[in-house]
């Protein structure tokens, strides 16, 4: 958790936040209901915190305990036993995150504070952090980055994140890769349609949708139906100068290890952006596996570097991620995270909320790691937990 360590705030004042109004699902207005009625599907789904006018905070789904929890603290005092026999050892992050959020207030002095202004009174301080590894400084620069930005929408702040490290389209690159053909031109693909046989293995490329048609998929012919709880991701990220024979690297890596699937960026655009090649998994030890073998094949591979993906090898060619669950996915309306949208969409609220309300201890972009951390990342490294997806919940 680079570092973080929480207070022990059990023995604090709390009170729910006066600035939201707690209203259950049924009460909303039917228009929205219907913005919102994906949290149907959630059985511990209560209802949502609705800012006071004019006051610029988010509306907040909340489950059956936070409700709870909000009721009981309208008048400000200490924590319920309950949550203690509720959340057990986990007491204390729970509590950390509500106040973090804004759900919650914490006393300080005759005052009481949420979010960022609470980080002192949250955490300890962090000691100084060990030497980071290429890509652990490019998500730090890209935090730093956009800390500066005049963005008060968190949608447009995480795209910016997440769109970070996206070398500029020259007039030689535009012309190298003006169309999805000349790409497959360039890395010496058959065209659209063919089989691609490699190792024995064969390949059939898939026509994906949009939004996602900015990639070239291919699928192996014999690959079993995948039902595993998580996505593992591996990013291969070559300067485009070198894109080809990586490429060619990779497909014949996957084939050995009998992958079923991976994407390469279609277009100038596409392979442009750090993660231009991305092969997908539903077994770690695969990923470790083809990422042993890749970084072998690849030595000395200049590389470009995905920024939040947790490296492999040091020199930024390699990383990889674990996307969400569907059972953990953004409501129906909202755009399907993948694990670097889900973490940059995070790091932009948080980074926003800091903004508004600087911590006295810390710049707005550390608070924003800070947070990120409760949720199971540790963002010295950009590891994702393996228990992730198993104990998030929604609050």
């Amino acid at each position: 958790m680079q570092g973080t360590q929480l207070n022990n705030i059990a023995g604090a004042q709390f009170r729910a936040n006066p600035q939201y109004r707690l209203t259950l699902f049924d009460r909303l207005p039917p228009e929205q209901q219907e913005w919102l009625r994906d949290l149907r599907n959630d059985p511990d789904h209560y209802g949502v915190l609705l800012p006071a006018e004019g006051i610029g905070r988010s509306i907040k789904a909340v489950c059956r305990e936070t409700a709870l929890l909000f009721f009981t603290l309208q008048e400000p005092g200490p924590l319920p036993g309950y949550v203690q026999t509720l959340f057990g050892a986990e007491a204390g992050q729970e509590i950390a995150e509500l106040v973090l959020d804004g759900v919650l207030e914490i006393a300080q002095g005759e005052a009481f504070v949420s979010g960022a202004e609470a980080s002192a009174l949250i955490y300890e301080a962090a000691p100084p952090p060990a030497e980071s590894g290429v890509i652990a400084r490019l998500s730090e620069d890209a935090l730093r980055y956009a800390q500066t930005l005049d963005v008060d929408d968190p949608q447009m702040l995480s795209a910016r994140l997440y769109f970070y490290n996206r070398l500029p389209v020259s007039p030689a690159w535009q012309r190298q890769f003006a169309t999805p053909d000349a790409v497959r031109a360039f890395l010496g693909l058959n065209p659209p349609g063919s089989e691609l046989v490699r190792r024995g293995r064969r390949w059939a490329e898939t026509p994906l949708p949009p939004p996602y048609d900015g990639w070239l998929m291919w699928q192996a012919r014999d690959a079993a139906r995948e039902d595993a709880p998580c996505t593992y991701k591996l990013y291969v990220s070559p300067r485009p100068e070198s894109l080809r024979d990586a490429f060619w690297e990779t497909v014949d890596t996957l084939s050995d290890l009998g992958v079923s699937r991976f994407k390469i960026g279609k277009d100038v655009y596409g392979l442009l952006r750090p993660d231009k090649v991305v092969a997908y998994f539903t077994d770690f030890q695969v990923v470790e596996e083809a990422a042993h073998r890749l970084e072998r094949a690849l030595a000395g591979c200049p590389a470009h570097g995905v920024p939040f993906t947790a490296e492999i090898g040091g020199d930024g060619l390699l990383s990889w991620g674990m996307d969400p669950p569907r059972a953990q996915q953004a409501l129906g309306w909202q755009e399907r995270e993948s694990w670097r949208l889900w973490v940059t969409n995070r790091l932009a609220t948080a980074l926003l909320a800091a903004r508004a309300a600087p911590p006295p201890d810390r710049q707005p972009w550390q608070f924003a790691v800070e947070r990120l951390a409760l949720e199971g990342v540790d963002t010295h490294t950009w590891t994702p937990r393996t228990t992730l997806w198993q104990d998030s919940g929604g609050k």
